[in-house]
């Protein structure tokens, strides 16, 4: 399911002293099956573009059109069951949304919403915990008798049940060790190579390297910049400029280069800084 913004505008409380810009002239289209990152400043408005995907916010002016369906200021918000079925939102801390007495009410909850039979949802239940990596043995325990990380694999996995086409991650590791992060985003990436379209916002710029395939950028309300990991890194004073941080792996190439190695690569993992280290002493 691709997604289009076109001329996308939106205001928050409009025509109020508290007015403010939300996202201004937006034009971004975002391929079916990619990997897409979404970075910038906190306030740029990133939360707030992911927001329009499954109309939980609605253009100001403009429009947003994610497969075939058309979501403009005067859209209805009758019939839109169908396109939040398709789009799937991972917030920060989702675990703190779990209510039900069992992993698997909890995880059924979202399917049968969307008017799946109760043992089908059972099914779905099973499968989508599997993709997180939990056996069946959780489904009859209690959701708050889990450690944090079980908890939040718990509450993508009510997510995933209902078999969305895209996948939104919004800031999906907040509160994780490194360890906790990696096993998370490598779930993610399984997805996507699953055939899920992913939309991740973060500030891990290592994450953005790792597992994007293209990035947009947020200042302002705005789209500052649009390409791969590589262009969007290229300019390390354009990143800066935009209050960005570079990968680790550039910063310390940059360090390298500023202290007398000769190389040209722009190494964004870890991988490529060894084999370009290798390559140039």
């Amino acid at each position: 399911m691709a997604i289009s913004f076109e001329k996308v505008n939106y205001i928050y409380q409009p025509n109020t002293p508290m007015e403010s810009i939300g996202l201004k002239d937006i034009n971004v289209t975002i391929k079916d099956h990619s990997y897409t990152a979404l970075i910038g400043h906190t306030g740029s408005g990133k939360s707030t573009f992911v927001q329009h995907v499954n109309a939980l916010l609605k253009p100001s002016a403009g429009k947003v059109i994610v497969d075939d369906r058309v979501i403009e200021p005067t859209t209805n918000n009758k019939n839109l069951k169908p396109l939040r079925q398709k789009v799937g939102m991972v917030f920060q801390f989702p675990e703190s949304q779990l209510f039900e007495e069992t992993v698997e009410k909890d995880i059924m909850f979202g399917p049968m919403n969307f008017g799946v039979e109760e043992e089908q949802a059972k099914q779905m239940a099973r499968t989508a915990l599997k993709q997180v990596g939990l056996s069946e043995e959780f489904l009859e325990k209690s959701p708050f008798d889990l450690s944090g990380g079980q908890m939040r694999r718990v509450a993508i996995a009510g997510v995933l049940a209902s078999n969305p086409d895209i996948l939104i991650l919004d800031e999906p590791t907040a509160g994780l060790d490194p360890k906790g992060r990696l096993e998370m985003m490598t779930m993610f990436n399984q997805l996507h190579q699953d055939g899920k379209t992913i939309i991740l916002v973060t500030h891990q710029m290592e994450d953005v390297a790792n597992y994007a395939d293209d990035v947009v950028v947020f200042n302002h309300g705005e789209v500052a910049k649009q390409g791969t990991p590589a262009e969007i890194f290229a300019d390390e004073q354009w990143v800066l400029d935009n209050n960005l941080e570079l990968p680790r792996s550039s910063e310390l190439m940059n360090r390298l280069k500023n202290k007398g190695l000769k190389a040209d690569e722009n190494p964004l993992v870890i991988d490529d800084l060894v084999n370009a280290i290798d390559k140039n002493i």
